[in-house]
């Protein structure tokens, strides 16, 4: 993929340093950190290598990447790698996409207390997937998952969801036997948003009255118990979104299909249009109004501080795995899986697609196309680290 013309880069190295010095009141050193990795990314700072062509000697720099997992431009690589891990543990059935969502009242609460929440989050949709699946009026099995954390949605606006890819069946409670769905929506939807708001609701109700939420601004009020529950009725007042995709093919699919959600950021460098007068223009899709396909202009600042909302809690994990792929259980019950669906295969199923995973491509030379070869390498620059804005290198 062609490099774009736009990067976050450009605007955090042109407003970074405008930004802190305005919101200083809320800004974290968690926040400071994202942009100053973003803003040194593949410059000299960071340091590097010179390559050089091992045919016809032409020579190039590359800088390091900064590899901080909320950076547009360092996923690509992280993605690749991450996936051909997860080659062998594909199953020869047809997998299902399910999305939990939260309702819009509670994105302020989980933005103050992102670390309990985003963790309720993922433990009540994971929850509430295992139960309905050991339900015999359901599935009556165990079933295996991959659970994905976003917290945008198109327009940079706050709205955590889970991405849920799952194997479309699941083991018997003996292990003796792989059972394969009975209907095609493989797990009933409304049956999940009501489990799954019972569940989350009941955990939030937990971490409170264990102390464990903080409560700011305008939701100070809160704190008081009889608020609180009062809070927590209004909850379930409305229907809980939980969106469960037809199932997408089998194993052959998954690669590409899991690519798109494992590694992504709130936006890429490939959504962005222009930084002109202090404005950022880009692109988004509606979901609201038929996926239509739209531009935003929002401030630098407005939307510098829309991007850092994204930002996780240090040390959190935002890929899981539950049920038989659980990292506790996927080394003794995966081969099992395997071995139940060769015994019971379901009829027309699709056959595992044993080509080479997908490996990154080597550095190539852009004159002659052959491999470039490490000659040199760079060091750091001996730049403030909280220093954001960067001179231009020039790495032809």
């Amino acid at each position: 993929m062609n490099r774009p013309p736009l990067e976050v880069a450009d605007i955090v190295r042109a407003q970074g340093n405008r930004f802190i010095e305005n919101h200083s009141r809320w800004i974290h050193w968690t926040h400071r950190k994202v942009l100053q990795a973003i803003a040194s990314c593949r410059t000299a700072i960071l340091g590097g290598h010179i390559d050089q062509c091992s045919r016809c000697g032409h020579r190039a720099i590359s800088y390091n990447s900064c590899r901080n997992r909320h950076c547009p431009k360092c996923q690509n690589g992280a993605r690749d790698k991450w996936i051909a891990a997860r080659q062998h543990e594909l199953l020869e059935v047809a997998y299902v996409h399910v999305v939990f969502t939260l309702p819009q009242q509670l994105s302020q609460l989980m933005l103050q207390n992102k670390k309990v929440l985003y963790d309720l989050l993922f433990r009540a949709s994971a929850e509430t997937l295992l139960e309905v699946a050991r339900d015999p009026k359901h599935l009556g099995a165990r079933i295996g998952f991959l659970s994905v954390l976003h917290t945008w949605g198109q327009n940079l606006l706050h709205h955590p969801h889970i991405h849920c890819v799952i194997p479309a069946g699941g083991l018997t409670a003996d292990h003796s036997r792989w059972v394969h769905p009975r209907y095609k929506f493989f797990l009933p939807v409304r049956v999940l948003s009501k489990v799954f708001r019972g569940k989350f609701v009941a955990g939030l109700k937990r971490a409170f009255q264990q102390g464990r939420l903080t409560f700011a601004g305008n939701l100070k009020p809160l704190e008081n118990d009889k608020a609180f529950r009062s809070f927590l009725r209004t909850l379930f007042r409305q229907n809980w979104v939980v969106y469960a995709k037809p199932p997408f093919g089998g194993p052959q699919h998954v690669i590409g299909y899991l690519g798109r959600y494992t590694h992504r950021v709130a936006i890429s460098n490939h959504r962005l249009v222009a930084f002109q007068d202090d404005r950022v223009t880009f692109r988004w899709k509606d979901y609201a109004h038929g996926n239509k396909k739209k531009i935003m202009t929002l401030s630098s600042h407005e939307f510098l501080r829309r991007f850092l909302l994204h930002v996780l809690p240090r040390g959190f994990v935002r890929i899981r795995f539950f049920g038989f792929l659980a990292n506790r259980s996927r080394a003794s019950l995966l081969p099992q899986c395997q071995l139940r669906l060769r015994n019971n295969p379901k009829p027309h199923s699709t056959t595992v697609d044993n080509s080479s995973p997908p490996q990154s491509s080597i550095f190539r030379c852009p004159l002659c196309a052959s491999p470039m070869i490490i000659v040199e390498t760079l060091p750091r620059c001996n730049a403030s680290p909280f220093r954001l804005r960067s001179p231009d290198f020039d790495s032809s």
